[in-house]
């Protein structure tokens, strides 16, 4: 296994529509490639974002139909790269439940999709600025977490909100993770809040990268996200990160032997104990 890897985080303010999406997504993919990236991961809600329902449900399709999945997928063909659609927003395919998935998808350098996640935590709140999200009326929410096998090991997948529960992130690391990656579309006033400091601490829990590509700016229907995608090392430092909104390439090269030092160093996912829970 080559212990160096040229990544690149792909940071988006996608449009409303999967047709949209992929034009906006594409170039930046591009310039990933041209850098040099062998793997290249964008945001939560890559193909499109809309919370407006009606709209919403007018661009919403499968997975095999979504006009940005499919383009990604014939775009890491012919580019040679594995990329992450961090997420797409689809239909979830069961019957009876009319909300969509919102679906990490791995494919690989011939256009096939090598591993799926359905995000496992949906983000309902009321924040003090006034916005109001309530994620669980639109997106049926998954019920398995995935390590997905890459040439440079495991990369562990979540998405967003996911952040906010460590025992996702050691469970993946345990299961041979080391790399996590962590789309997202964080809002601004969380994001301004916690967006660093608990990418910084989940890489320190696991002794893993933590890959975290993320939307920003004032998007067509009306959401803010912040932006400053990063990429956290395996003991803690930020190792690249746009320091603004506005859509962009962060690029850099992992020395994945990081992973064992680190590990070495604190192992810590080796000393889980069984106790008696609060009453």
């Amino acid at each position: 296994m080559d212990e160096r890897l040229n990544v690149a985080l792909v940071q988006t303010r996608t449009p409303a529509t999967a047709d949209a999406g992929l034009a906006h997504v594409e170039p930046l993919i591009r310039e990933a490639a041209a850098g040099g990236a062998k793997l290249i991961l964008t945001p939560e809600g890559t193909n499109f974002l809309e919370q407006r329902r009606s709209l919403r449900d007018a661009a919403l399709s499968s997975e095999e139909a979504d006009a940005a999945v499919l383009g990604l997928r014939a775009l890491a063909n012919e580019l040679g790269v594995w990329l992450l659609i961090g997420s797409a927003i689809v239909r979830s395919g069961v019957d009876g439940d009319a909300r969509a998935a919102n679906r990490s998808l791995l494919v690989d350098p011939t256009g096939a999709i090598t591993a799926r996640y359905d995000k496992l935590h949906v983000f309902d709140v009321d924040l003090p600025n006034g916005e109001t999200y309530r994620e669980s009326a639109s997106v049926r929410p998954g019920e398995a977490a995935s390590v997905a096998d890459a040439p440079w090991g495991g990369l562990g997948l979540t998405i967003c909100y996911d952040v906010r529960f460590p025992y996702l992130h050691r469970q993946l690391a345990q299961a041979g993770a080391a790399m996590i990656a962590v789309p997202a579309a964080f809002t601004r006033p969380t994001g301004e809040a916690h967006w660093e400091t608990l990418l910084r601490a989940r890489a320190i829990e696991t002794g893993a990268f933590v890959l975290a590509p993320a939307q920003g700016g004032t998007h067509e229907d009306g959401r803010q996200t912040w932006g400053r995608s990063t990429i956290v090392g395996p003991w803690g430092e930020i190792i690249a990160k746009a320091d603004h909104d506005e859509p962009c390439v962060v690029s850099a090269t992992l020395d994945l032997s990081a992973v064992q030092r680190a590990r070495q160093a604190v192992p810590s996912l080796k000393h889980d104990r069984d106790f008696d829970w609060p009453q």
